[in-house]
Order: structure tokens, then sequence, then C-alpha cells
């Protein structure tokens, strides 16, 4: 009876061990918010491969908004969950870093995916984003003197003065710029919200200007339908792509727009994941997942 007992016993401790191995890893991914359709692709990578992978439990995890207080939550949220890494494309460079340092005190492991924090993480998969912006320019300076405007001043509308990635094109964007007849006037912030972009591409109009570049894909689609409204005389280049920015660059109210791969920054950023919790070392640090110009 005894030994009956002790096998019994044995047993259910090794079931219980097997049990405990065979349990998921826990992913999220948190993006800056759940607006546009940049990060719902994002999103679609990361379930590729998660379904293509197996033994993970994924969750998509973000703020209806870009606020950072709602970033943090969902960050805290993740560590209570049972994260075991945490996909983050950062709002602001510090804003989170107190959360992250948290998140790694308890295991949790950090992959950036499009924007990173001032943060160590294990890697980042981001475009080359001040390399696009440049090539935005390119395209808005091929076209003004395509259509005979030699001079003018050009409007930028962008997320905000925090966010690495869209600083990083701004400052591409005005480089193609150095030392031509063209003035780039103050940038205006819309939070990425397109009707507030909207009206702030209105009033550039209202000032005259010859050119209007949109630095994500609300403050694109913002630029897109500010220039349908004014009638088309003004070029438009923006970023990233959605059904609407493809809309508006069909009917020739977005001259292009630097289409990223965000698919591939989700999918990519789960396979990183898969490698960091089977103990593998992550020697690549900067992953350039690349960016195509979209014309009509």
């Amino acid at each position: 009876m005894k030994k009956a007992l002790l096998i019994a016993a044995v047993t259910m401790v090794a079931a219980t061990s097997l049990f405990a191995k065979s349990q998921n890893k826990k992913v999220f991914l948190i993006t800056m918010d759940q607006m546009d359709q940049h990060w719902q692709n994002v999103n679609a990578g990361c379930e590729k491969a998660v379904a293509e992978l197996g033994g993970i439990d994924y969750k998509w995890l973000a703020p209806d908004i870009k606020d950072d207080n709602k970033q943090i939550e969902s960050i805290n949220n993740a560590v209570a969950g049972g994260a075991d890494v945490i996909l983050l494309a950062a709002n602001g460079p510090n804003a989170v870093t107190a959360a992250l340092r948290e998140a790694t005190s308890m295991g949790v492991k950090i992959i950036y995916v499009d924007s990173a924090a001032d943060f160590p993480g294990e890697q980042i998969l981001a475009t080359d984003n001040k390399a696009a912006g440049t090539t935005a320019g390119r395209e808005m300076l091929k076209a003004l003197k395509a259509n005979g405007v030699n001079a003018g001043s050009i409007g930028i509308v962008n997320v905000n003065a925090a966010t690495a990635s869209t600083v990083a094109r701004e400052a591409g964007f005005r480089a193609a710029f150095a030392n031509t007849p063209y003035t780039i006037l103050e940038t205006q912030y819309c939070n990425g919200d397109a009707t507030i972009a909207k009206d702030m591409a209105a009033n550039f109009v209202t000032q005259g200007v010859v050119g209007l570049f949109g630095a994500n894909e609300g403050s694109t689609v913002g630029v897109g339908n500010a220039i349908q409204e004014a009638g088309g005389a003004v070029v438009g280049v923006g970023f990233d792509k959605s059904n609407m920015i493809l809309s508006l660059i069909d009917k020739g109210y977005i001259l292009c727009t630097m289409a990223q791969n965000p698919d591939v920054m989700g999918y990519e950023g789960v396979k990183t994941a898969a490698d960091v919790l089977n103990g593998k070392t992550i020697t690549t640090e900067y992953v350039d997942t690349g960016v195509s110009v979209i014309k009509k």
C-alpha cells in the first residue's frame, strides 16, 4: 500500500513538473495607441509569428490615444499579467523608463518595435526614420521643381516633439531642404490626431505654403484632407500606409507616402522574443525593417 502511494505521489510530482514546463510564455505588444492602422499591422505580424511558433500566449495592449501615463499603465498591466517579454513602441524616450526599469527588475525582457525608449532592450526593429524622412523631402523637391515652383514655404505636421521615430523623420525631411530656396516653417504638433492635423494643415495652406509633410499616419491623413479641401494646389508628402492614405494618393491629394513594414516589425519582434525566451544571445541590436515610396 505504501509502495503504491509512493508511486502515485512520484507520478503526480512528475506530471506537475511537466505541466509547469509546458506552460506557454507570455508576450505582450504595447503600442503608442490603437488608432492607427500601422499598429494594427504590427499586431497582425505578431499574430502570424505566434501562430507559426506556438508555445506563446500573446496579447496586444495599447492606450486608446497617445498618452504617456496610459502607456505606463499598459506596461504595468503587462507585468501584472505575468509578461515574460514586452514588445514596445515607446511614445517618447524618457516617460516610460521608470516603468521599464521596474519591469526588467521582475525579469521581463524588452524588445522595441518602431520606436525605442532611452532604456536598454534586447533589440530594436524599426525603420531608418531619418533616411526615410530625407527620401520624403527629396520626393517633394522633385515634384515642386517639376511644377516650376522653385521657392516658397513648407509646413510640417508632426506627432510631438518627443517620439524618437517621428522626430528623426522630421530631421531627415529638413535635411533634404538644406541650402535650398525653400523655407520650412515652425512645426505643428497634432499628437497623431487626423482631425487636429487637418486644421493645422489648413492653417499652413492659408499661409501660402507650397508643400506639406505629414510625419505619421494621422498627420498624413490630415494633410491630405486639408489639401483636398483647398483644391489640391499644394504638394503633400506623408508617412505610413493606410487605406485612407492610399485613397488620398489615388485622388492626387498626396503625392506619395513612405510606407513602412509594420507587419515585419511585429513578425520579427515575436521571433526575437522566442529566441530570448529560449536563451539565445541576440547579437543584432538594430534591425532596419525597410521603407518603400508609394505613389499613384
